[in-house]
């Protein structure tokens, strides 16, 4: 696995290594002990999937408050998807800055994104799969979100979702 910064504090950009041989290839997609030896959380409580039907839909922006705040690493390994982190965080050298990157089952890439930050994505192509590794369990009464384009986080979103929740459409801007 190799890991490159964002420009989100502790938010990583992770790339599988596959091992290929005739048969085809087998990926790890997370090592604990390479996590924690560069810092990070490495085990993961719940791992989760979720299935978007068509293009344009978008999930997020999604955090657990304290103390049910959770990392998260998330890959797609079904279709593309266009993913993003937004830093809660007001100790944070970059609360409030995004960052976005392309993900899909061919590239291989996971993002990494540590407690108090947001995460969010628009599909990119009809059904997609994005596999979520949590650190913690679900709390559905610590459950936030923050607008998807509020302008506070001057999101760079590839275009405008064709589908979202009402829950997701009526977060409010983000108060500081």
């Amino acid at each position: 696995m190799r890991f490159n910064p964002t420009v989100v504090s502790g938010s990583w950009l992770v790339r599988a290594e596959p091992s290929v041989d005739s048969r085809g290839a087998f990926i790890r997609l997370a090592c604990e002990r390479t996590l924690t030896d560069r810092g990070l959380v490495g085990h993961f409580a719940q791992t989760s999937l979720s299935i978007s039907h068509r293009r344009g839909t978008l999930r997020g922006m999604h955090y657990q408050a304290a103390p049910h705040q959770e990392v998260k690493l998330v890959r797609c390994v079904r279709g593309r998807i266009w993913d993003v982190v937004v830093d809660l965080r007001p100790e944070s050298p970059t609360y409030l800055r995004s960052a976005s990157y392309e993900l899909s089952a061919e590239n291989q890439l996971a993002l990494y994104i540590p407690e108090g930050c947001a995460h969010g994505l628009l599909t990119l192509e009809d059904d997609c799969h994005v596999l979520y590794q949590i650190s913690a369990e679900h709390v559905p009464g610590a459950a936030r979100g923050v607008r998807w384009n509020d302008t506070a986080f001057a999101i760079a979103w590839p275009f405008d979702p064709m589908e979202i929740s009402a829950r997701d459409a009526e977060y409010p801007d983000y108060t500081r």
